[in-house]
């Protein structure tokens, strides 16, 4: 096995140590507020919105990387940071780690960003269709490509099948669906997202890229080189990105955005070392 004793090596390196305490100061903010009914307006504040959201400010590029869902979001997400992010820092120095680290979530926050808006105005120029000609064959479109997996899901669902079994009943469930189509347009205009994950991506990319070799222990037990598990991870998050899984509740598209720029950024920084692989 190789392994990465770098000299000079901190368990808790100077940026590291700070992330953790910011997103775990910025989750006990959440959870007392979420407690006195104020979680939403922190939500709406801080969380990151599609751009054309009335909610949407550009400072939620940053902000959106030091909030979190519940505690198996943010303890996930730290501790990956803390086992790919302190290697990284020892290697490089604080400086360049932070610049990094913010890199990549602000690159995964764009392409996700970017994806969120070719989807929604897809739905739009979908809706618009169906507007001019409501039919059950366009609601069933816009229900598998946009409101399957969301919680209008089932209500859509519904009015599809009693639209199919009595057509008679055109109007009204056009009308129904008309209704659940506006509501699925709020719904995106106040969806946040939030988490380190897109940053901890790039964090692991890095890794990948710079110590393909080295081992981890999926769940603790099993023995796996690095670049196959970030191979396989990526592959996995490609997979349901493509899949267009509505509804996972997981920004698929912002994990890979910050693994490439992750990836572009130690390889253009390694490109006069190319062969010092661990």
């Amino acid at each position: 096995m190789t392994q990465f004793r770098p000299g000079g090596f901190q368990v808790l390196p100077l940026v590291i140590k700070n992330l953790l305490i910011i997103n775990g100061l910025v989750f006990l903010a959440q959870t007392v507020l979420e407690q006195q009914g104020m979680g939403g307006e922190l939500m709406n504040l801080f969380a990151l919105h599609h751009v054309q959201s009335p909610l949407f400010s550009p400072y939620q590029l940053i902000t959106h990387l030091f909030m979190h869902g519940d505690l198996g979001h943010i303890f996930f997400n730290m501790f990956a940071l803390w086992m790919f992010g302190s290697i990284l820092e020892n290697l490089w120095g604080p400086k360049r780690f932070l610049i990094f680290y913010l890199a990549c979530g602000l690159g995964a926050a764009v392409i996700h960003l970017g994806t969120i808006w070719i989807g929604f105005h897809q739905f739009l120029d979908t809706y618009a269709l169906f507007k001019q000609n409501p039919s059950p064959e366009i609601f069933a479109q816009l229900y598998q490509d946009h409101l399957k997996g969301t919680g209008l899901g089932i209500t859509a669902r519904d009015v599809y099948d009693n639209w199919m079994n009595n057509p008679q009943m055109g109007y009204a469930r056009s009308t129904e669906a008309m209704t659940i189509l506006e509501a699925y347009k709020q719904y995106t205009d106040y969806e946040p997202t939030i988490g380190a994950s897109g940053a901890v991506f790039g964090c692991l990319a890095a890794f990948g890229y710079l110590f393909p070799n080295s081992y981890i222990y999926l769940y603790f037990f099993v023995p796996i080189k690095v670049k196959w598990f970030v191979l396989g991870y990526a592959a996995v998050e490609l997979f349901m990105g493509l899949r267009n899984s509505a509804g996972d509740n997981v920004a698929h598209w912002a994990h890979l955005g910050g693994a490439l720029v992750g990836f572009l950024l130690v390889y253009f920084w390694n490109k006069t070392n190319r062969r010092t692989f661990y």
